[in-house]
């Protein structure tokens, strides 16, 4: 049984060591797909026996699809791995032990995710556990066309594995406030594409389990709340019903900057160009571009 580790990439040299010591146990390749980082990163992963790979950086998901096809055909099973994430010894048991034993109808496995931020494990606010699908069969599976909240779709039954993904980034908060800026005008792209359909695509919700129960309540639920409202009341649900204070002065600030301040940005930037589109009649994607500076590729557009 061969397992390939492929782990995304951009300017991640304070992280992507650990990641592939972590990995270093069970997997027989790692593939680290870089979209230019100016930093050590690439040098890093080849020293540490990495196969580094360089592509121009659309989404996540098309990063990963495209890594996907690149992957050596003796290929058994793949794990994608954040650069920030690291995996414990007993998932590192759990994927040595459990995958050989699998039957063919399984096409891929989920693992329990924990998050750190300000170096403190979050426990609560419905934050752990939270399983999500990080390992695939060759062949029989690949991440959704999303530009944001992807997921990887199975063609086959999904296992699960024992053990924790952590995911512990070392960077500065304001390297992680940037990106979550960045990643609420992705996901206006998101909420967008569903009321106009500019990206031609499948929008249906395939998701099973938890992850599909999830993405359910929030477009059918959370979505129908009152903009601004919504976050504030996903807060309350979070800090305060699924005691995400319980979390210390780390979670304090984790649930507001991520349970709050990010829904809550989300909202004023879907307001920023819906309000766009109106003054200036203009067609959405074009709005998109000149507010949230995102220039949709023609091909989809």
């Amino acid at each position: 049984m061969k397992i390939t580790v492929v782990i995304l990439t951009l300017n991640e040299a304070c992280h992507i060591e650990r990641a592939l010591r972590s990995v270093a146990l069970f997997a027989d390749r790692c593939f680290v797909i870089d979209s230019g980082s100016t930093d050590d990163t690439a040098e890093i992963a080849r020293r540490m026996g990495a196969d580094v790979l360089v592509h121009p950086f659309v989404t996540q998901a098309q990063q990963f699809n495209w890594a996907l096809d690149q992957l050596p055909p003796e290929t058994d099973w793949i794990f994608r791995l954040d650069a920030d994430e690291v995996v414990s010894p007993t998932l590192v048991r759990s994927l040595s032990q459990v995958l050989p034993g699998l039957g063919p109808d399984v096409a891929g496995a989920s693992v329990p995710r924990r998050m750190a931020f300000l170096g403190r494990p979050i426990r609560w606010g419905g934050m752990f556990p939270a399983r999500i699908t990080r390992v695939l069969r060759q062949g029989r599976g690949r991440s959704e066309d999303r530009w944001m909240d992807e997921h990887i779709l199975l063609d086959g039954l999904e296992a699960q594995l024992d053990g924790e993904l952590l995911d512990d980034n070392l960077k500065p908060l304001g390297w992680w406030t940037d990106k979550h800026n960045k990643y609420a005008s992705r996901e206006v792209v998101e909420i967008l594409d569903a009321q106009y359909g500019f990206l031609g695509r499948d929008t249906q919700n395939k998701l099973e389990g938890q992850t599909g129960l999830k993405r359910w309540m929030k477009e059918k639920v959370y979505m129908r709340l009152p903009g601004g409202l919504r976050a504030l009341a996903y807060f309350v649900y979070r800090y305060i019903v699924r005691l995400g204070f319980l979390d210390g002065k780390e979670g304090a600030a984790f649930h507001l900057l991520q349970g709050f301040w990010y829904r809550y940005l989300v909202d004023i930037k879907l307001y920023e160009v819906e309000s766009y589109i109106k003054a200036h009649d203009a067609d959405v994607v074009d709005a998109i571009r000149d507010v949230l500076g995102i220039t949709i590729p023609v091909e989809e557009k």
